[in-house]
């Protein structure tokens, strides 16, 4: 898919490409509602809207929102477009599938998450600042039988995600796992990493999972 990707905005990668092919084996028509969390320069959601669903989509980032908008344009698609904090933009609805790439690095700083570009990647220090977030709220914004695809890092700790919404109420499962080299910033990370016991020594790479959680009809 041909994407504006400027500077400043998460690009493409490897857990848009998982977390789009496990979008797809979802039953979406034209009556299905989505939600794209932390949808950067838009790809998740462009491509639910090309499945046939009516889109919503949010983003933190003021240039993200730009970033999506104009890519919308460009594939001439009617997704509907938030700025702002997760869920607090669409509080009042709900949804029949929910998907999130939100970030999940772990991050020396303890206070939030990251400024400027480190915005779509940075997470806390143990990188489920937002996670945790997504784990509690996107519950209850799925209408019955409703889906929430979560990509994220196995640095991040997917025990934790099945635990939190498996006590949410959701049926989880691990929808999805890809291999993936460490790109330029987690490879400046890895020795805090392996201080930390979260990869082996000399280990450079992580496991991408998608988690898919469905509340019961």
């Amino acid at each position: 898919m041909l994407l504006i990707r400027p500077p400043g905005v998460y690009r493409p990668q490897g857990d848009t490409e998982l977390l789009v092919s496990c979008l797809h084996r979802e039953r979406l028509g034209s009556g299905s509602r989505v939600l794209d969390l932390c949808t950067g320069t838009g790809a998740v959601a462009l491509a639910a809207a090309e499945d046939g669903a009516r889109v919503t989509a949010v983003d933190l980032s003021s240039r993200a929102v730009a970033t999506a908008w104009l890519n919308a344009k460009l594939h001439r698609s009617g997704i509907r477009l938030y700025r702002g904090d997760l869920l607090a933009p669409v509080a009042e609805l709900s949804f029949d599938l929910i998907t999130a790439n939100p970030p999940y690095v772990p991050a020396a700083a303890t206070a939030a998450a990251g400024t400027g570009p480190g915005l779509a990647w940075d997470a806390g220090p143990d990188g489920r600042l937002v996670l945790d977030r997504i784990c509690r709220e996107a519950p209850r914004r799925l209408a019955r039988g409703g889906v929430l695809l979560l990509v994220q890092s196995s640095l991040s700790n997917v025990p934790a995600t099945l635990v939190s919404l498996g006590a949410a109420g959701l049926r989880t499962t691990v929808a999805a796992r890809r291999r993936q080299a460490f790109g330029p910033v987690m490879t400046a990370r890895a020795a805090r990493f392996e201080r930390l016991g979260l990869i082996a020594p000399g280990q450079r790479h992580e496991v991408l999972v998608v988690v898919r959680g469905v509340r019961e009809r």
